[in-house]
């Protein structure tokens, strides 16, 4: 089920608001868990009716696991093994414990990358070994992927290695961590929200008035940006694409960047804030998930902007633990490398996808050798729109790598924007007024009105007053949005498919 479907804004959101809103604070919080969770499995199984078995089969391993490694003596750890003084039995007693559980830890990573690679990347595991070999070894089928299966398990296993870490408590109750992993609002498409962040959450919260307008204003301004922009912009964007480059001239394949740049960006972050309103609706606080990356100026800055749940999961969960920047600069440059390549195979089993992701990592080694000092000297005399200029060009160019199907045709793509081509289309046949209008827009809401006016964002995202204006304004932007997808076809979120 989509967030800006028809279905889910008349009937399935207004239905389960209501039954949960109904409820208040007159009954427990076990009886709102519940309604959650009853529409939390059926939300998913709208579009997935066969794969929530599978949704269901990962939870349960997990839990399992998160049980076995939670179940331990308070003063296990390798500082109080370091410095204890009991008797023999007992230190061999608390070892065996520790064996076990980092056992049981490995089991239930293997066990999730194994789901995660079977549905997501058997194809080009299946490819690579047939092609090593010579003969087709491996039989090639394709297996179609399950909706959100990345973000969900990247949840399960955050949870997991939290209890083993003594950084989140074990949850004893199953239907508990059920309602963390399929929680509707964010299971889809994220973000990624560690348990330790909403484990309060779950057991005390209150849908307050402010938290109910909060949420209605934000899921607006989100509905809006992916309905009113991200869309108008990914019809073009696709049609361009479709048609190759060897029809279009270098100024519309640097068009179809730009409209593929907003696009993403917007589809997204609208798809981002919606999660967070609807989380604010029931009474959760979710973490921020984008910070205006397109006003960045480094490489560094836009994916602390970017993607913020799924860059942080990388940082906690992968380059610390391969020893971030504390083993040498060579072993860092190795480490930034080693995140940007599984950040670029976690968004798809292709090449280019890993090509994206390695742009990136190179970039970073990039700066962290001596670029970043270059960018600091220029933001501080005052010529920080040459270091912007050089992260809007890095972060466009690397969209090519993401969206075109293949690494040939994005090498391709960046080759004709920097040499001058002919083709058979021009401006004219592609720009309209009213698009002209859009990309004004995009280019001013991605963060450039927000830096001139600082005080802008806080009262579109305030949560203390509600004017009549606001409403008034939101409502038109609602009524707009109800416009364009009941006369649209094009309403397909990106990150859906990773």
């Amino acid at each position: 089920m989509v967030f800006s479907s028809m279905f889910f804004l008349w009937v399935f959101l207004p239905i389960v608001l209501v039954s949960y809103w109904l409820i208040g604070d007159r009954m427990s919080i076990h009886v709102r868990n519940g309604i959650l969770l009853v529409a939390s499995l059926f939300f998913y199984a709208w579009g997935e009716p066969l794969y929530i078995l599978l949704m269901i089969l990962s939870v349960t391993m997990n839990y399992l696991f998160a049980r076995g490694i939670g179940d331990r003596p308070d003063d296990l750890s390798d500082a109080a093994l370091g410095t204890a003084s009991g008797n023999p039995s007992e230190m061999k007693s608390k070892l065996k414990i520790m064996r076990k559980r980092k056992i049981l830890l490995t089991l239930d990573v293997v066990g999730n990358l194994f789901l995660l690679g079977y549905f997501k990347y058997y194809l080009m595991i299946a490819y690579g070994v047939n092609k090593l070999l010579h003969a087709q070894v491996i039989p090639l089928q394709n297996i179609a992927l399950p909706i959100g299966i990345s973000f969900y398990t990247f949840q399960s296993m955050s949870y997991v290695i939290d209890v083993y870490r003594g950084d989140a408590a074990m949850q004893k109750n199953y239907w508990k961590v059920l309602l963390y992993i399929s929680l509707f609002p964010q299971l889809i498409a994220g973000p990624i929200v560690k348990y330790k962040d909403v484990a309060e959450q779950i057991d005390h919260r209150e849908a307050s008035w402010e938290k109910r307008t909060y949420g209605m204003k934000r899921f607006i301004y989100g509905l809006s940006k992916k309905v009113i922009l991200a869309n108008t912009f990914g019809m073009y964007a696709d049609e361009l694409f479709g048609l190759g480059n060897s029809d279009l001239s270098t100024g519309l394949i640097w068009m179809k960047m730009l409209l593929y740049y907003f696009q993403i960006y917007y589809d997204f972050s609208g798809y981002s804030d919606m999660a967070i309103g609807l989380g604010s609706m029931f009474g959760f606080t979710f973490l921020e998930n984008f910070n205006y990356p397109y006003i960045s100026h480094s490489v560094k800055e836009f994916w602390r902007r970017w993607h913020i749940s799924l860059s942080t999961w990388f940082k906690e969960y992968v380059y610390i633990p391969l020893g971030g920047n504390r083993k040498g600069k060579i072993r860092t440059y190795l480490n930034l490398l080693i995140v940007f390549f599984l950040t670029g195979l976690w968004h798809g089993a292709s090449m280019h996808f890993v090509m994206w992701g390695m742009f990136y990592g190179a970039f970073l080694v990039f700066e962290r050798i001596f670029f970043g000092k270059v960018l600091t000297w220029l933001d501080e005399h005052h010529l920080g729109l040459v270091s912007w200029a050089y992260t809007f060009l890095v972060s466009l160019s690397a969209w090519a790598f993401f969206r075109e199907e293949g690494t040939r045709i994005a090498l391709q793509t960046l080759k004709f924007m920097w040499v001058r081509k002919g083709g058979v289309l021009s401006f004219t046949d592609i720009l309209s007024p009213g698009l002209v209008i859009l990309l004004i827009l995009g280019v001013l809401l991605s963060g450039i009105l927000q830096t001139i006016f600082p005080k802008l964002h806080d009262w579109l995202f305030r949560k203390d007053q509600y004017t009549a204006f606001e409403t008034v304004f939101q409502a038109g932007l609602l009524f707009v949005c109800i416009m364009i997808l009941v006369s649209s076809q094009y309403n397909a979120f990106i990150y859906f498919r990773f």
